[in-house]
């Protein structure tokens, strides 16, 4: 898919980071927008900016980890421009902490929106672009957490590992289903500038922890927030690479290379049946 003006594109995850600078790339490029995120304000705000620049976009209050929520999503993307082009399930939260010491809450929260709100989006929009048989493309927004997996974030890096194998599959099941006018890009971008470290503000209340932080989830936190505020790349450089692997079908969107080391003494330590090494061991790339 290299062509974008007058295109649809759905993109969830709307309201900051990563979402919003997509939404923004594509309203330069001409195309029509709807733009989902649990936060009503936040994603107001981004239909406001796209508008502002003389996109034409609507916004969809959306929980991505419910699917009745995903198809009234893919309801009101029919009704609005009829069709869809360019499906981004990029809604994503996290949660820190040694493994043991998470609450089942926090993998409730975690999966429903980063794995359920994946599998939704596809449940939705893949069988219309299938429908539709025009040029289309898929970008599912993992990590590196989902090709490395570094200590204290097991929640996270078990949702981001389950992104890259949905992925990846997906790949392998549009070509088996023969649809390769869809294109489907995996997108694993490591610390970049984002709502990521903030994303407790938008844990439903029913889905809340009453225990305080342990220990390790606090220092898990500050860790976050140090390596999120010191990333070098911008969200606006991310979608950027995002749209470049569009145009040019790419599946694994890599942003930051310096990653790469550390992803194949992961897969060299496996090829070995060696004890895995600490991915954070190494040059923490920026």
């Amino acid at each position: 898919m290299d062509r974008f003006e007058g295109k649809v594109a759905v993109i969830t995850g709307a309201g900051s980071g990563f979402g919003r600078e997509f939404a923004k790339q594509g309203a330069a490029l001409g195309m029509k927008l709807v733009l989902a995120d649990l936060d009503a304000a936040a994603l107001a705000a981004t239909v406001e900016a796209v508008r502002a620049q003389g996109g034409d976009a609507i916004g969809v209050p959306t929980d991505v980890s419910d699917s009745a929520q995903v198809q009234a999503l893919a309801r009101a993307t029919l009704d609005a421009f009829g069709g869809v082009h360019l499906l981004f399930n990029n809604a994503g939260v996290g949660a820190g902490g040694f493994v043991w010491e998470n609450s089942a809450n926090d993998w409730q929260w975690v999966f429903g929106v980063n794995v359920m709100g994946v599998a939704n989006g596809l449940r939705a929009f893949v069988p219309i672009m299938l429908e539709r048989k025009e040029p289309a493309h898929i970008v599912n927004t993992a990590s590196v957490a989902g090709l490395l997996a570094a200590p204290a974030m097991g929640v996270y890096n078990a949702s981001k590992h389950a992104v890259v194998a949905m992925t990846e599959t997906l790949y392998h099941d549009l070509r088996l289903a023969g649809a390769p006018f869809i294109g489907v890009s995996l997108l694993c971008p490591a610390f970049v500038p984002t709502g990521i470290a903030d994303a407790e503000r938008s844990r439903p209340e029913a889905l809340a922890n009453e225990a305080p932080y342990t220990a390790s989830q606090k220092l898990a936190a500050r860790q976050l927030t140090r390596a999120v505020e010191g990333g070098k790349l911008t969200a606006r450089e991310v979608a950027e690479a995002a749209f470049d692997a569009v145009r040019e079908g790419r599946f694994y969107v890599i942003t930051h290379p310096a990653i790469m080391p550390s992803v194949q003494l992961r897969l060299d330590d496996i090829a070995q049946l060696r004890a895995p090494t600490d991915p954070m061991s190494l040059k923490r790339p920026r």
